[in-house]
């Protein structure tokens, strides 16, 4: 710890004697610092022990040292060091009584104890202080390396909370909590996971300190590149000390090198991702499971899902794919499943097992996309595209599924479009809206331009001859018209389009365009 007064009294060479603040010894002395200016609170920064022999003062005008104490105690000033036989045989009763008033220290000086002899003392003892500092973190950082090479993770953050004598926890990218300790700071750490996400927004590295009723938490995000992989928290009492800091220094490299893998190793792997993900598609599963190895562990054996994500084009940033990504790789690390990653343009195309944690991350991180997307003007940040669960040899089938869903997604202004949802419902939300509503426009425009002459209402009659699939009977009772008059209206379409209605193509076309239109009418 560093020299307090305390020890400054018990030093022997020194042989200071304490004349006010007796019960204050305690505060920390941060230097020795002679001044002779009648106000020296301009060149005080806080801490330090003051050293006079009053050349400039009037030290027995009580109330010219009750305003010079005050100034000193407003500066910080740890403590006042008074030296007699020089101008003052002895300590003045009226500074003696400002310092005892105002709870500073008082120091008598001996008229053989040069002021530079305290300043040296002083010094070493800071010295002494910061050599310990850096012997017990060396200590540290040899118990977290011995930590974290035997028992990973957890091992380190175990010897970690000794250190501080606090808790700490690990995070991943994902802001969920991978490891605590000990034990009870599992509950604690997880009450800070917006707080992680939010350090999470700013470019790393970064940190934050987040203050409570029951400690004082730091926050340190983790990796070498500008997003955070992992986020560090450090919980204690009070603000950490110089040891205390060189652990966690310590702790936030070592599990940067545990989390954050090595540029080129993360393209190796990519680059091995592609060509693997290049044979399934070309059907040669056999092949890629040669070549990945055990890389994907049965990833390629067991039935997956394929997902083809990419940002919107128009204004939007690649922050929420690399969320969704990270949210998917986070969980398939904590389910223990692999995952293949492999970009391709501006998107990503992700495989994973098909009913494992990964697919649920990534569905509940497409879902936090769309609650963002909702409070901003842009609209949806994020297009995703999901396959069906597919097997081995069927990968072509999912990549194709994927695809289509994903341009169902970007069409229609949403996050995410799974395949299965493509065969139920109306074929129309799968279809460009515009050119449909161009098509059905074209198409109906005369028997439109016939009805607004108040000849008649073959648009409605139309509508409701096809509704009952061409049952006269049923659709003139719908009408409220005679069948014979309904027959003259559909002969009217037929004259006025220049189509048959026998024709199933033309009925059908008829059809899609009165569907595409209704509320228009």
């Amino acid at each position: 710890m560093p020299p307090t007064l305390a020890s400054l009294v018990h030093h022997s060479a020194l042989r200071l004697t304490v004349r006010a603040g007796e019960d204050r010894l305690d505060t920390p002395v941060r230097w020795a610092h002679a001044s002779e200016l009648a106000d020296p609170v301009a060149y005080m920064d806080g801490g330090e022990l003051l050293l006079i022999t009053a050349l400039t003062l009037d030290a027995e005008d009580p109330e010219a040292m009750r305003d010079y104490v005050r100034r000193l105690v407003g500066a910080g000033v740890a403590g006042l060091g008074f030296a007699v036989g020089v101008h003052y045989d002895a300590v003045p009763e009226a500074l003696v009584g400002a310092a005892t008033a105002e709870g500073l220290p008082l120091l008598e000086v001996p008229r053989r104890t040069p002021f530079i002899a305290i300043t040296k003392a002083v010094s070493a003892a800071l010295a002494a202080d910061r050599y310990r500092a850096v012997t017990a973190g060396f200590a540290a950082q040899r118990e977290l390396t011995k930590q974290a090479l035997g028992e990973g993770p957890e091992g380190l953050l175990t010897a970690l909370a000794a250190q501080v004598d606090g808790w700490a926890a690990l995070y991943d990218a994902a802001g969920t909590v991978v490891a605590a300790a000990p034990d009870w700071s599992l509950r604690r750490a997880a009450r800070l996971t917006p707080d992680v996400e939010r350090l999470r927004e700013r470019p790393a590295p970064a940190s934050a300190v987040v203050s409570g009723a029951e400690d004082r938490v730091e926050l340190h995000s983790l990796g070498t590149g500008r997003r955070a992989r992992a986020a560090l928290a450090v919980g204690t009492e009070a603000a950490l000390g110089t040891a205390e800091r060189y652990a966690v220094h310590s702790a936030i490299a070592l599990l940067t090198l545990t989390t954050e893998r090595s540029r080129a190793l993360h393209a190796a792997e990519q680059r091995i991702g592609a060509a693997v993900l290049r044979m399934l598609l070309a059907g040669e599963p056999v092949h890629a499971r040669a070549v990945a190895g055990d890389l994907y562990g049965g990833l390629l054996d067991a039935p997956y899902r394929m997902f083809i994500a990419e940002a919107a084009p128009a204004g939007g940033t690649a922050e929420p794919l690399n969320a969704l990504v990270d949210a998917a790789d986070a969980a398939a690390a904590r389910a223990g499943e692999a995952l293949l990653v492999v970009p391709e343009g501006e998107g990503r195309v992700v495989l994973l097992a098909a009913d494992g944690g990964a697919a649920t991350a990534a569905g509940t991180a497409h879902a936090h996309t769309v609650e963002e997307a909702r409070g901003q003007e842009s609209g949806g940040q994020l297009a995703v595209g999901l396959s069906a669960p597919a097997g081995p040899i069927a990968a072509a089938s999912a990549y194709k599924q994927a695809e289509q869903a994903l341009a169902v997604a970007r069409r229609r202004g949403r996050t995410l479009v799974e395949h299965e949802e493509l065969a139920a419902g109306s074929v129309l939300p799968l279809l460009d809206v515009d050119a449909v509503r161009a098509f059905a426009d074209g198409l109906l425009r005369a028997l439109r331009e016939h009805d607004a002459t108040g000849r008649g209402d073959l648009v409605a009659s139309l509508r409701a001859w096809l509704s009952r699939h061409g049952q006269w009977d049923a659709a003139a009772a719908d009408l409220g018209v005679h069948r014979h008059t309904l027959r003259y209206r559909m002969r009217r379409v037929e004259e006025i389009l220049g189509r048959s209605l026998d024709d199933p193509d033309v009925r059908m076309e008829l059809w899609l365009a009165l569907k595409a239109t209704v509320g228009t009418d």
